[in-house]
């Protein structure tokens, strides 16, 4: 069985019950960064296990030999360094081929930063749109301008170093539309989270000014 465990994206407070159970029952932890599991396995004083490394420049093989194990009918559990795999991260892949090979998935949930941040918001999330990471060339501009039409709340993660390119490109696509409600969320559940509530007329400033430090969830309030 394949156990998608989802774990803390800041506080380890909000490890669940069912996910340190999960990681103490089964036999080895897939990973994206053996580092960050292993600390947090030991935080949690889970005793050592097998860490196998997945990440997004893993050989295809790393997958089939994980498929193999799971089919041999050994029960492993996947990972990301933060919070629900396979939401943009590289353990999509090993999830679609173990559903394609009809090996037993179960889900563990827990946090994810893009629905901590939605709920947050204070701006309309019955139908939104999430966009995972924007392009960093091909696309991005085009991507970005079709939010002046987009109805849907819009959310994307954003990381430090491109954070304050991407607040100057959202006001200069949506000028038109001034009050338009903007969040940033940054540091969800850590000690120094912040929200910040503006709108794309306050961006410019927002950008020059904004801690450089920690991951972003960036979200567009709905139009109207």
């Amino acid at each position: 069985m394949l156990s998608i465990v989802a774990t803390p994206i800041g506080n380890l407070g909000d490890i669940t019950l069912r996910a340190i159970e999960t990681l103490k029952a089964c036999d080895a932890v897939v990973c994206e960064d053996t580092r960050v599991t292993g600390n947090l396995l030991k935080q949690l004083d889970i005793p050592k296990k097998e860490l196998i490394s997945l990440h997004g420049y893993s050989h295809p093989q790393v997958v089939h030999r994980l498929l193999a194990r799971l089919a041999d009918g050994e029960h492993l559990a996947l990972v990301s360094d933060a919070g629900t795999p396979g939401i943009s991260d590289p353990g999509y892949v090993l999830v679609a081929k173990a559903a394609e090979a009809e090996l037993r998935i179960e889900s563990v949930p827990g946090p994810s930063a893009v629905i901590a941040a939605a709920s947050i918001s204070g701006l309309p999330i019955h139908h939104f749109l999430y966009l995972g990471f924007l392009p960093l060339k091909k696309g991005r501009k085009t991507l970005i301008n079709s939010f002046i039409q987009e109805e849907r709340t819009i959310l994307f993660y954003e990381s430090v170093h491109r954070i304050e390119r991407t607040l100057l490109e959202l006001a200069a696509a949506l000028a038109s539309q001034p009050e338009r409600q903007v969040v940033i969320a940054r540091e969800l559940t850590k000690m120094h989270e912040e929200v910040i509530r503006t709108t794309v007329a306050q961006l410019p400033v927002i950008a020059k000014s904004i801690t450089r430090k920690g991951e972003f969830v960036v979200i567009v309030g709905a139009l109207g």
